[in-house]
């Protein structure tokens, strides 16, 4: 079953956004229904807590929406990561495509992640995997985290675009709540 959780509805589809051809999955109206949203957030919460995480990483922006409560719950460090330009210190950075356009994502040098952590990165959604490959590939190039110890969560997945496939196959380890095939 692609719905489980029964939020699939609280989850609009904007044709030709951000541009034309695109099918914008908006969590908005995810967001402005409280029973949705917590039915949203607690398979996270359970999902991070069985991981077993030493700290969470949340994607921009929306991503911060559904870490930073995980990481309140489980009382772990939250480090962010965010579009070129948007954080105060030395940063590392991953330039990748998305399905239009490309960009990158950058996590600050002096995060407080050691080689040794268990990392729960979460964001909205897998696309083309970009956004989570370059962040899962930031975290194990210059913070030396082993593969199997980075959990990329999301609450979407859009498999035909073959983002989750190359997760996996990148070597990190994948759980999603919808996906839209």
């Amino acid at each position: 079953m692609d719905d489980p959780l029964d939020i699939k509805r609280h989850i609009r589809c904007v044709e030709d956004f951000p541009i034309k051809g695109v099918k914008y999955r908006d969590i908005t109206s995810l967001l402005e229904n409280p029973v949705a949203l917590k039915k949203a957030y607690e398979p996270i919460a359970d999902i991070s807590r069985r991981f077993e995480p030493d700290l969470i990483v949340g994607i921009e922006s929306r991503g911060f929406i559904f870490s930073s409560p995980v990481a309140l719950d489980l009382k772990l460090p939250l480090v962010l990561a965010r579009k070129p330009g948007k954080l105060p210190h030395e940063s590392f950075s991953r330039s990748f495509d998305l399905e239009y356009g490309s960009t990158s994502i950058e996590i600050q040098k002096n995060s407080q992640i050691t080689e040794k952590d268990k990392i729960l990165v979460i964001d909205d959604l897998v696309a083309t995997g970009g956004t989570a490959l370059a962040c899962c590939d930031l975290l194990s190039d210059h913070f030396e985290i082993e593969r199997p110890n980075i959990l990329f969560v999301a609450v979407i997945d859009l498999p035909l675009l073959g983002g989750s496939q190359r997760i996996l196959e990148a070597g990190y380890s994948l759980e999603v709540l919808v996906t839209y095939k």
